[in-house]
């Protein structure tokens, strides 16, 4: 037991230290953002065409009439 509490500082400041997980908690970031934005835009463009596909459809139904 007396070996573990010894060592326990010594793998904390391991821990500590290793800065490879910021990488990727960086480009997980980044991603979420990515995607974030592709969502938002997609559902702009989404209501955009929804709204010129229902003007169409009223100019050809009253070109019809």
């Amino acid at each position: 037991m007396k070996r573990r509490v010894k060592r326990f500082p010594a793998v904390l400041a391991k821990l500590l230290g290793d800065d490879s997980g910021a990488t990727v908690i960086e480009y997980t970031l980044i991603a979420s953002i990515i995607s974030i934005g592709i969502i938002v835009s997609a559902g702009s463009v989404g209501t955009a065409v929804g709204v010129l596909y229902t003007n169409v459809a009223d100019e050809f139904t009253a070109a019809m009439d």
